[in-house]
Order: C-alpha cells, then structure tokens, then sequence
C-alpha cells in the first residue's frame, strides 16, 4: 500500500495533491494490462453440493444456488470432489448420486469450478490421511478420474481442506505426509490437466505462521501452481473484524510466499474468507459483513499481480440457530433470502469488475481509497478503515459531475459540490476516464 502523509483533513490545496498523484496511472500501464479485472481474477464463493450425499442437510439446492450465483455474476465457485463419494465400488456413471447435485452445478457453467481433493476414504486403510505407499496410490488415482471427470469445465484443484486444523487431533497430519502426498498428486494431475492451477495449502488457522513456515522448509511450492490460505477474524477483538486485518495478513504472506520460492508474485489464492452475522461472542452484524466483502472485493482489483482469486465462504447459511456460528456464515439466509451483504458483494464487483488496471493508497485518518481504469471511465472507491469513524468528501473540478453511490443502493447520483459521506460503508464514484481526480476531506464527527 502507499501511504499519503499528514492528518489535515481540511487542507484542501495539501490533500489534491497528493490524491492527484495517486491518479497518475500512466497510459502505458493501462496497456500492459489491457484484459479487465473479470477475465484476470476470480472471485467465488464456497458451496456445499458436494457434501452431505443426494440432499444434504445444509439446505443447499442447485437450480436455486446457481440462480444466486448468476445473479452474483460471479466468475467462480468452490466446493467439495471428496475422494469417498467420488470412489464407490460398483458404480455406473462418472458421478454417483452422492455426487450429484455438484453435477448439476457443474454442468451449469456459472463459473470456474475450485474442486477440493480431500477426506479420507472408508475402504481405504490409513487414508485419514494418507500415511502408506498404499493409501497414496489410491488417492492418487482418484485425483486422476476426478480430474478427468472434470476436463472439459476449466478446473482449480486444491489439496485437502485446513490439513493443519486436522493435525491439532492427529500426528499424521504433519507436514511431512503433506509434502509427500503433494508432490505424487500434483504430479499425477498435470498428466491429466496440464493447465488446470493445482492448489497447495489450504491454510487455516496458522498463529504465528508455524505451520506454513514449516511447509516453505520443505521446499513444498515446487509442487503447485499457487498456495492457498483460509483468513477468518470473527472472534479477534471487535475493532479488529475487519476486511482490513484480512488484507494485513494476505499481504504478509504474499511476502513470506515471495521469499520462500523465490520467485516474485508467486499465486496465491484466499480460498476461505468470511464473517458469521451472529450477536453471540463472535460474530458481526449483517451491516458489517456486507461492507468487508465490498471492501476486500475492491481492494483484491489493486492486488491481481499476486493474488489470483477471493472466495467468500458461504453462498448460504448452512443452518438456522441463531446463535452457531457455522449456521450463519452465508450471503443469503438458510431460507435463501439475501443478506445485505448479496448487494453489497454485487455491487462492488460490478463497479470494479471491468477496470484494466487499478491502485490503492491510504489517505488520511484511516481512509482507503481504490483508484482504478475501464476502457472507458475511472473508478473511485473511498471508505474508512475504522467503523467508529465517519468522514466527508467534497469532489472538486471536472469530477463533480461523476456519478456516486453506495453498495446496496439503487439509484447513482451526482457527485456535485456538496459533501459526501465515508465510512466503512464504501462510496463508489464513477468519472469521465480523463477527468482530474481533487478530493477535500474532513471529519464528519
């Protein structure tokens, strides 16, 4: 990030600028990246066709799960190709019913499939994890049929699901039999997919990183074509459930990723991220996840050198107690109505999704603010870093007549002479692609 000096919010000569220089993307620039945002980044979100069998007890539906996907417009899904529904003796079609409602989503076509290679198999001996020649060698090949199964719906395939998690209850899941299974999947799937991305990792909870130091020691990034974390915040100190404190920490291991395999903007994938709307110990308001996700879906457009896709974990509640966090996780309600958050994931995607290039830089008292190009108009994004704290904006020059909004709202107005209001809400502004950014800021308190 690039951070602008000073806290004068109401020096107005200071403050353009600085925030004029931050518009300085150059023609050339733009060039080098001329695909938009939608055809260079994914953005998804977890589902769950491929667990729990024929219906399963998350309430997952696919006619009406690939309807909200559709409506989402968004370009890619992640979801469970289990190794026990995969694998089932006697079988007579590529997939069982077990199977078959992520068939369903499959054949739909609503984006790039994130398949999960993982869990063990029942009939297989020693495959929680795999830990013998055996128990590999069959996993192994099941990474093969699925991946052929998949061949023809442009595929990502990710290993295994939080394996550190797991090895918290079980020796077997260290880094040692992760590293050897690794490199035999990796290997195998390449003969059969030789461009589908594999995924390494799958990171969850990891204090102090020991966990993906461990597996950087091991030389483990020379087996996958990116590495993948899962970030979650929900029960860290209020202040601190933040689409902010989830990019400090992608940044930093974007940083470690760089160093350990050497080689500058090495993929990395935020397979898991999201915020439980609950009123218990952990949680956030709706309100509050719904501006993360705006947020961290327009500050992923400035980051596509290195991060290769977000998916928000989940498209719905998985259960209705109000109070378990599990059951509470999605973008829409159990009962498949929209949380704020829908709009608000949908919104930003939709303003951000077509530039070709674009930046970010702090400005004064913890403001962000999203800078970024279309073929035709500019993108502005502002919002506060910090819930607590409102501020206002006042558009100067030619860009008063660009057209503002917020996430969630239906009309878009013009920007003019008045004062605008920021905080963790974003406000997205849209101007002429020539128009000379000013901004005047000052406090709303």
């Amino acid at each position: 990030m690039e951070y602008f000096a000073g806290r004068c919010l109401s020096c107005l000569i200071r403050i353009v600028v600085l925030i004029s220089g931050l518009g300085m993307i150059t023609s050339d620039a733009i060039a080098q990246e001329a695909a938009p945002l939608s055809e260079r980044f994914l953005l998804g979100v977890a589902t769950h066709q491929g667990l729990g069998g024929a219906t399963g007890d998350r309430g997952y539906v696919p006619s009406i799960n690939i309807q909200q996907i559709k409506d989402l417009d968004l370009n890619a899904y992640r979801d469970d190709f289990s190794w026990s529904d995969f694998e089932i003796p006697g079988k007579q079609s590529i997939f069982p019913e077990s199977l078959q409602r992520l068939e369903w989503q499959l054949a739909a076509g609503v984006g790039r499939p994130l398949l999960i290679l993982g869990q063990g198999h029942p009939l297989v001996p020693n495959s929680y994890p795999p830990t013998t020649d055996e128990a590999r060698r069959r996993f192994v090949a099941y990474a093969m049929a699925a991946a052929q199964a998949v061949s023809t719906k442009h595929p990502l395939f990710e290993l295994w699901n939080e394996w550190n998690i797991a090895a918290r209850q079980n020796s077997d899941f260290n880094a040692d039999n992760y590293l050897v299974l690794a490199k035999a999947t990796y290997v195998a799937v390449k003969q059969i997919l030789p461009e589908a991305p594999f995924i390494i990792g799958a990171i969850g909870d990891d204090p102090g990183w020991r966990w993906t130091n461990s597996l950087f020691d091991k030389g483990l990034l020379k087996y996958a074509d990116g590495i993948s974390i899962h970030l979650y915040n929900h029960c860290a100190p209020v202040r601190k459930r933040t689409a902010t404190e989830v990019i400090e920490r992608l940044i930093t291991l974007h940083q470690m990723v760089d160093r350990a395999s050497n080689h500058p903007n090495f993929p990395v994938y935020l397979t898991e991220t999201g915020w439980p709307t609950v009123s218990t110990k952990c949680g956030v308001s709706e309100q509050a996840a719904a501006d993360n996700f705006a947020q961290l879906v327009l500050w992923a457009s400035t980051a596509t050198d290195w991060l290769k896709g977000v998916w928000f974990y989940e498209l719905k509640d998985s259960g209705i107690n109000p109070a378990e966090l599990e059951d509470n996780f999605g973008i829409h309600h159990f009962d498949n109505s929209p949380k704020p958050s829908f709009c608000a994931i949908k919104d930003a995607w939709a303003f951000i999704r077509s530039s070709v290039s674009s930046k970010v830089a702090k400005a004064p008292e913890n403001v962000t603010m999203i800078q970024g190009y279309s073929n035709t108009a500019q993108q502005v994004a502002v919002w506060s870093d910090d819930a607590a704290k409102s501020i206002e904006v006042r558009i100067k020059g030619d860009a008063r007549s660009g057209q503002f909004r917020y996430p969630c709202d239906a009309v878009a107005k013009t920007a003019g002479e008045g004062w605008l209001k920021v905080s963790s809400r974003p406000l997205l502004l849209e101007l002429d692609r020539s128009a000379s950014l000013e901004i005047e800021f000052r406090s709303a308190d």
